[in-house]
């Protein structure tokens, strides 16, 4: 009896199992992804094809369009750079699949989270980037926001960095081609990464999830796929033929191969409808002044950097002092040695320099006449920047045969030149003491990115090398080149030439 009771048992629940079955079935069936298209002549934004365009849907990984739109702004306004490195996140070490396979605390190139996001369409990648800028997730979706409707972007809110399932998070299929069509007019020096089949990650070599709509039409070369369950399958895709470039999107594709065919109509339609010789028409690119667009001012949401590329440090207040570093506990003690033989040496430097500039003027028809009435002569002639006459301060003596032939104090207007007794000009030359070359060398224009440091010292003398010569006549040039060009940047600061072992620095 109790064995017929467990049959009875096992066959209802076969049957309500299959039962069950049937309505997840049916159900799926009357849950199928809406589906919406848009198209529109790039050049214009003139709309050539709509279908639910405007009714917002989940965009998937359509959403790191935005995510990349963003970082190409911070870059392009120098609070990034492409050699930025990113500490990933937890957050973005813990993403679904797709994945580059970040993990937590793991430093990494920003070029190589931006190749991943957008080749690969990695999910850990794109958070990694919101993380890194923003802070958080929520912080990032509201930038996301924000800057989706400063673009025109009316029905579009994000919530994350990569596209994955979250409530609210929603755009449509006209909002994402205006997107598109702002990534390749706002940036085009980036824009070629979306055409790209293959790209090295960092770590690892990665395939275009959009590879094969990309080699299967004429004239494509981007945007960006999509896929969850919820949303189906996108993509955002542009095309150029014969100077006519459309931008079309699709939500909702049942499959990879159906996606890629409704796009592949979609573009033909277009380009049969597009006019020929019409002007082209930029969209206007938000405002950098935007104090809603502007990276947080706070410090610490920037990511760390290598070799001091692209962070931005904001000074809140007057730097008071600058105390020397901590040593370095792995220094082995011949290293610490060496160390504190060059601070010395550098300090015996600048007193000298302190001592030869207090010096006074050298006598008539000597060497070092000759250089401070040749320095005076530049001066005169406009061949510095920013030096006065009165900057210049002559040599003399033996302090002055072992330093450079010019020293220059910024600020010493009671310093002024000095001549020989009675004089109005400087003493006539005996011998040259620069060749043609040298002098063209000296006076040649600067580059025109100067980089400068700001710092304190705590009232102590501190200096910077130039760099290490094997004759006295090469670092002199260099010193004098220095003189013409950066007195006005280097303010009050002193000049010299000083031998060790047999080299000059």
């Amino acid at each position: 009896m109790t064995s017929l009771f467990k049959q009875y048992v096992r066959i209802h629940a076969w049957i309500f199992a299959l039962g069950l079955l049937a309505m997840l079935g049916s159900a799926n069936a009357g849950w199928a992804v809406p589906y919406a298209a848009f198209l529109m002549d790039a050049r214009t934004g003139e709309t050539l094809y709509s279908e639910n365009a405007d009714t917002p849907l989940q965009p998937a990984s359509l959403t790191k369009m935005m995510t990349l739109y963003i970082t190409f702004q911070e870059i392009e306004r120098g609070n990034l750079s492409l050699d930025t490195m990113i500490t990933v996140s937890k957050n973005a070490a813990n993403q679904a699949p797709s994945r580059l396979g970040l993990k937590a605390g793991q430093k990494i190139a920003l070029r190589y989270l931006i190749r991943a996001a957008a080749v690969k369409s990695a999910n850990d990648a794109a958070a990694a980037i919101g993380d890194a800028l923003a802070g958080s997730p929520e912080k990032w979706g509201e930038r996301m926001t924000r800057t989706a409707r400063s673009l025109g972007m009316k029905h579009s809110t994000f919530k994350n960095a990569n596209g994955l399932t979250a409530k609210g998070h929603l755009s449509t299929a006209h909002d994402m081609s205006i997107l598109g069509r702002h990534l390749f007019y706002d940036f085009p020096q980036y824009y070629n990464i979306f055409s790209r089949r293959t790209t090295d990650a960092g770590m690892a070599e990665v395939s275009n999830t959009n590879r094969k709509f990309l080699d299967s039409y004429e004239g494509a070369d981007g945007i960006k796929t999509g896929y969850t369950d919820g949303a189906g399958f996108n993509l955002t895709a542009s095309a150029e033929r014969d100077g006519v470039r459309l931008i079309g999107t699709i939500f909702g594709g049942t499959s990879t191969a159906m996606r890629n065919a409704r796009m592949t109509d979609l573009l033909d339609l277009g380009f049969k409808k597009a006019k020929h010789g019409i002007a082209t028409t930029k969209p206007d690119a938000p405002a950098a002044s935007d104090p809603e667009l502007v990276v947080a001012s706070v410090d610490e949401a920037l990511p760390e950097v290598e070799n001091g590329a692209g962070k931005t440090v904001r000074v809140n207040m007057a730097v008071t002092k600058s105390p020397r570093p901590m040593a370095n506990p792995k220094a082995k003690p011949s290293e610490v040695a060496a160390t504190e033989v060059a601070v010395a040496a550098m300090q015996n430097d600048i007193a000298g320099a302190v001592a030869v500039a207090a010096a006074a003027p050298p006598p008539p028809d000597t060497l070092q006449s000759q250089a401070a009435a040749l320095a005076a002569d530049l001066v005169a002639e406009g061949q510095t920047t920013g030096a006065e006459p009165s900057d210049v301060v002559a040599l003399s003596g033996d302090s002055a045969a072992k330093a450079s032939p010019l020293v220059v104090k910024a600020s010493a207007p009671q310093q002024p030149l000095e001549l020989a007794a009675g004089a109005t000009h400087p003493a006539k030359r005996n011998a040259p003491i620069y060749t043609d070359s040298d002098a063209e060398m000296a006076t040649a224009e600067p580059k025109a990115e100067v980089i400068t440091r700001m710092s304190t010292s705590g009232g102590a003398q501190w200096g910077v090398n130039l760099g290490r010569f094997t004759t006295r006549s090469e670092a002199e040039r260099l010193l004098l080149k220095i003189q013409l060009v950066e007195s006005a940047t280097l303010g009050q600061g002193l000049r010299k030439v000083s031998e060790h072992n047999g080299q000059y620095d």
